[in-house]
């Protein structure tokens, strides 16, 4: 069996075991996060969120928004996206056996989904290396063990293409198999990167306004036109695609806030959003 090891506790979020419940707790606690602690006791029912993916200590609270929305569901399957910093494999991938290692436990990949999502879309390969060494799906993983006491599996894919039209197919494939069995879909991203607080602020307003009417076709232009850096832009639009595709009508923003509001250094901030489709 494949066991994908953590390649960055210890520096984006703690590795030992009780550290890091505690520090999650402080993130769902923290002005900037939900101010309360898990399950979620509104009836929301959301279909996916989108979170960041940076250390815990700047985007951790941000990111707590959306695991609060999702934290009464009780999913089979949770399907992750996020962009693939390192350029290490295939365009699309993911993984079709194994698991995935934190401090807190083990989480078991969806074989048959993973072998039904290929057969799906041959652009989604079916590949361990592309996952070894990247932060965007790993720093899911440790809140969604805190939230949830059931057992889930996971669907991790990691995108080096994120093109309008890459983004649209994996969207689809993954609300096809999202139908088949009780899912929720985390799309990863963080947004604007190192500028200064205010602009950040500026170039995100815009793209996030795409993302509430789910509109991916402005979302694409207005990153396009604004030259917005967010890393995992490709992530963002497939959620987008298969949440409406499964049935979304409305996307809330839970929080929006950069490194620079969280920290108070201003100078060069990373934009962070929690975003809810439901």
């Amino acid at each position: 069996m494949q066991v994908r090891t953590p390649a960055v506790a210890g520096t984006f979020y703690p590795k030992n075991k009780k550290e890091l419940r505690s520090a999650i707790r402080e993130c769902f606690l923290d002005s900037f996060g939900p101010g309360r602690l898990y399950p979620n006791p509104e009836n929301e029912n959301p279909i996916g969120v989108i979170c960041p993916h940076a250390g815990y200590e700047y985007s951790g609270s941000v990111a707590a928004n959306s695991f609060y929305a999702i934290s009464s569901l009780k999913p089979d399957l949770v399907v992750i996206t996020g962009p693939n910093h390192w350029g290490i494999g295939y365009n699309v991938a993911a993984m079709k056996e194994g698991v995935w290692e934190t401090p807190l436990g083990e989480v078991e990949v969806d074989t048959e989904a993973a072998l039904e999502i290929h057969e799906s879309s041959k652009m989604i390969e079916l590949d361990f290396v592309s996952h070894m060494k990247d932060h965007s799906l790993e720093v899911q993983l440790p809140m969604l063990q805190e939230i949830y006491s059931h057992k889930f599996k996971i669907l991790p894919i990691i995108i080096i293409d994120q093109s309008y039209e890459s983004a649209k197919e994996l969207g689809t494939a993954i609300a096809r198999i999202s139908k088949r069995k009780k899912t929720v879909i985390i799309g990863s991203s963080d947004f604007t990167h190192y500028e200064d607080n205010e602009y950040a602020h500026r170039q995100d307003k815009p793209l996030i306004d795409a993302i509430l009417e789910m509109n991916i076709d402005r979302f694409y232009k207005v990153l396009q036109q604004n030259h917005v850096s967010a890393c995992g832009y490709g992530a963002i639009a497939s959620t987008m695609t298969a949440c409406k595709e499964l049935g979304a009508t409305k996307a809330r923003l839970a929080r929006y806030a950069t490194s620079g509001d969280v920290t108070g250094d201003k100078a060069s901030v990373v934009g962070y959003a929690s975003i809810i489709f439901s």
